[in-house]
């Protein structure tokens, strides 16, 4: 017996990748459970499905900075702590943080099939006896408007959003007096193409980073939050910084009021995406 569930979850995450850096990502998880029916006629209720596997995901990977196991970078998991320095394609990225905020996934590279053999091996052995196998589809969302991937960290989350590197895949829409403006939409999706987004508060001088080295060319950030102590470093060609929190919130209102200065006769509305089908609309 074959039991599905489309959509099951959003996995919003960052991967640490050989030319690109930092990437923020949001695939759509599909589930198909192979197995025997058990005592109550099921292969496994679906209410199990949803919280039992979505609780397996956000533990494992979700909201979290994924490593490819056979990356070469300097690496270093120590007393509850886990840092790595990294060159990429002429840049920078460093990072100290809470050992929870980093997944190592086994393969040369994150993508689709090396991940999804990684949930495997976290999902199966918690499923029940009767559960023989598994089937993953990982998937982004389809879409013929423009997205940017950024990564970010919100140290006033009570949350896993907390952690300094995560991201998300996101779409963005920009109006002038009710009309989609496609030619912005694609200018600000390539302007933050791959980009890590800062907050200006959460910016320090390299002197104070305690566990990581930056390099002169570099932005230094940390911050104290209920998960723990976080700093990293980042080429500034790679980063953008904000005057705000980076919520999608803020993000929204950000984008609108840069975009009013340029065009200050319309009405602007920007309508940001925070992985998939959620989001904020700010006007301006």
């Amino acid at each position: 017996m074959i039991l599905f569930v489309d959509a099951l979850t959003v996995i919003d995450f960052s991967y640490l990748c050989a030319k690109r850096g930092a990437v923020g990502e949001s695939w759509i998880v599909d589930m198909t459970l192979h197995g025997q029916l058990n005592e109550e006629s099921m292969v496994l209720d679906f209410a199990k499905v949803k919280k039992q596997i979505k609780a397996i995901i956000d533990n494992t990977i979700d909201h979290k900075l994924a490593i490819p196991s056979a990356l070469q970078c300097q690496f270093e998991n120590r007393d509850g702590r886990v840092s790595f320095d990294y060159e990429f394609s002429g840049h920078h990225l460093a990072m100290n943080a809470p050992d929870e905020a980093v997944c190592m996934v086994e393969g040369d590279k994150i993508d689709e099939t090396s991940v999804i053999a990684f949930l495997k091996q976290q999902i199966l052995p918690q499923m029940p006896d009767n559960v023989k196998d598994i089937e993953i589809t990982l998937r982004p969302e389809q879409t013929s408007s423009f997205y940017y991937h950024y990564s970010h960290g919100l140290k006033k989350h009570d949350g896993n959003c907390q952690r300094i590197i995560h991201g998300h895949r996101s779409l963005i829409g920009i109006f002038f007096d009710g009309v989609s403006m496609p030619r912005l939409q694609k200018e600000w999706s390539q302007k933050w193409e791959d980009i890590y987004l800062g907050t200006q508060e959460d910016l320090i001088e390299h002197a104070q980073l305690q566990y990581i080295t930056a390099t002169e060319d570099d932005y230094s950030f940390a911050y104290e939050s209920s998960q723990g102590y976080f700093e990293m470093c980042i080429s500034k060609s790679r980063c953008d910084i904000l005057p705000c929190d980076t919520t999608v919130e803020c993000i929204a209102e950000y984008l609108a009021n840069e975009i009013k200065k340029s065009n200050p006769d319309k009405e602007v509305k920007v309508r940001a995406y925070e992985g998939v089908g959620k989001g904020a609309i700010a006007y301006a």
